[in-house]
């Protein structure tokens, strides 16, 4: 996985000195869905769609192909060039949004309980939520979904969600991002002006205080023109990659470093990956709002 002039190169290298690739993890994605894309090889254990089509290990938006990818793309189409951050890792995935990236929390809560049922039959230990409600969405609707994913985390899983893209005033991190259990994602700020987000902004990614006074994100991870699995790859004049934007992009980069740690060390609980996270981030420019940019080197040292 490689995000424009960026050290994920950096990262890479000291993932395999670690030998810590997401070996015996699985991870859990509610997006899209995911296509075959080669660089997932045979690691895509489970698949359902809760969106009413039915059709088994489908993306129809691309979305969750490339969050996918960033968090467990093997890069075999790219020599590595643009594999993911834990190359190893199994995935169990949820399609619980349309094409458009739409979706109703009764999905979402439904893709909850699946994982629910069927985490102790995978060895299932992450959670990748890059999906975050609309402001307009109703109270109770917006409950709902904080308690189901705040169910997931109390059931032992490391539950990593994006902070949104409503940012950056405060108050902006989407639901269920404002989660003080959840461990949420954001994209540092960028006051040169490079690296653009889509429409033009500059500094997109949710932040808090929360209403419950709660700082988010809790940490931040490049989110920017990042490169990976092209859901339509196969189609004529598809590439193998491609690059998107947003703390969707982000929260996989978390997401993927969290297996890895967990691969090296299989006894930690979620509670202490969300411990280790906070200690081993490190402050730098755009990140004063949370604990830091994350930092595998930190992270994966005993």
């Amino acid at each position: 996985m490689r995000w424009v002039k960026q050290s994920v190169g950096y990262w890479c290298e000291e993932i395999r000195r670690n030998e810590a690739v997401g070996e015996g993890v699985c991870a859990a994605i509610l997006d899209t869905g995911i296509a075959r894309h080669p660089d997932f090889g045979e690691r895509i254990i489970d698949f359902k769609d809760f969106t009413g089509r039915g059709i088994s290990c489908y993306d129809d938006s691309g979305h969750g192909t490339h969050v996918a990818g960033i968090l467990a793309g093997d890069g075999i189409l790219s020599s590595g060039t643009y594999a993911g951050m834990a190359p190893r890792a199994s995935l169990f995935v949820a399609k619980v949004l349309d094409r458009e990236g739409n979706g109703n929390v009764e999905n979402v809560v439904r893709g909850i309980d699946w994982i629910l049922k069927k985490r102790k039959t995978c060895r299932l230990r992450v959670v990748n939520i890059s999906v975050g409600t609309q402001p307009e969405l109703e109270e109770r609707q917006k409950q709902q979904l904080l308690d189901a994913v705040e169910e997931l985390w109390d059931q032992g899983l490391a539950v990593i969600v994006s902070a949104g893209n409503y940012g950056p005033a405060k108050g902006t991190v989407a639901v269920p991002g404002n989660s003080p259990k959840v461990i949420t994602v954001g994209v540092p700020d960028n006051a040169s002006g490079s690296g653009r987000a889509k429409r033009g902004k500059v500094n997109y990614s949710g932040r808090g205080p929360t209403v419950r006074c709660v700082i988010k994100p809790d940490i931040f991870a490049p989110g920017t023109g990042i490169i990976s699995c092209n859901a339509r790859y196969g189609h004529p004049g598809e590439h193998p990659y491609i690059m998107k934007t947003g703390t969707s992009m982000a929260t996989p980069v978390v997401a993927g470093a969290v297996a890895c740690l967990l691969s090296k060390y299989p006894d930690m609980t979620n509670v202490e990956v969300k411990l280790k996270l906070r200690e081993s981030s490190v402050k730098s420019p755009g990140t004063e709002a949370g604990w830091g940019m994350l930092d595998v080197a930190g992270l994966l040292k005993a």
